[in-house]
């Protein structure tokens, strides 16, 4: 008995141990980022955002984010456990795609990107892909009387690569999308 209770203990100080350094590799990595781990905060107009939290635009002048199960709300960060075979899920996403048919009319049967009909697991991504934002271009410039070269060219330039040009693929921040809209003269 009394070996096994030596064990444990040992055990439990060699876990403290990993996890405290674990703790402190986690809190000192985040001090090197640009933000040092603080939430990436954009004002405008007078308001405060937060550029690495979706944000809901309901307007047709505006970029669409991805949908949220949790409407955006960040202190119910969570998505759906749904999953492709659930029924009520296949309606709710078939829902979303007849929304964003009727909303941007101009596309016909073009491919629709599937995070424009679908949630992240957070239900507070802020990024679209550059396909996504390329999607709603047509809609956008007839909104605003502009041209979709000008609507392009301004995805174009708000578009970041992937990771290192490896990892994952390039994506547009919608509210930073939107905000540059705004600013087109």
């Amino acid at each position: 008995m009394k070996n096994y209770m030596i064990s444990a203990l040992k055990l439990t100080v060699v876990m403290l141990i990993i996890t405290g350094i674990y703790l402190a590799v986690v809190y000192a990595g985040s001090k090197v980022l640009p933000t040092q781990g603080n939430a990436e905060t954009i004002y405008y107009k007078g308001q405060k955002f937060y550029t690495n939290i979706g944000q809901e635009f309901k307007s047709p002048r505006y970029f669409h984010g991805r949908p949220s199960p949790v409407d955006y709300n960040a202190a119910g960060s969570a998505g759906s456990n749904k999953g492709p075979s659930n029924e009520e899920y296949l309606q709710t996403v078939q829902k979303r795609i007849d929304t964003l048919k009727m909303q941007n009319p101009e596309m016909g049967n073009a491919k629709i990107p599937v995070e424009l009909v679908t949630a992240s697991g957070s239900g507070l991504d802020p990024d679209i892909s550059e396909e996504g934002a390329l999607y709603q271009v047509k809609r956008i410039a007839k909104e605003r009387n502009l041209s979709a070269k000008t609507i392009e060219s301004l995805v174009k330039s708000h578009t970041e690569a992937p990771f290192l040009n490896l990892f994952g693929p390039s994506k547009v921040n919608v509210l930073q999308l939107n905000i540059a809209l705004d600013e087109l003269k």
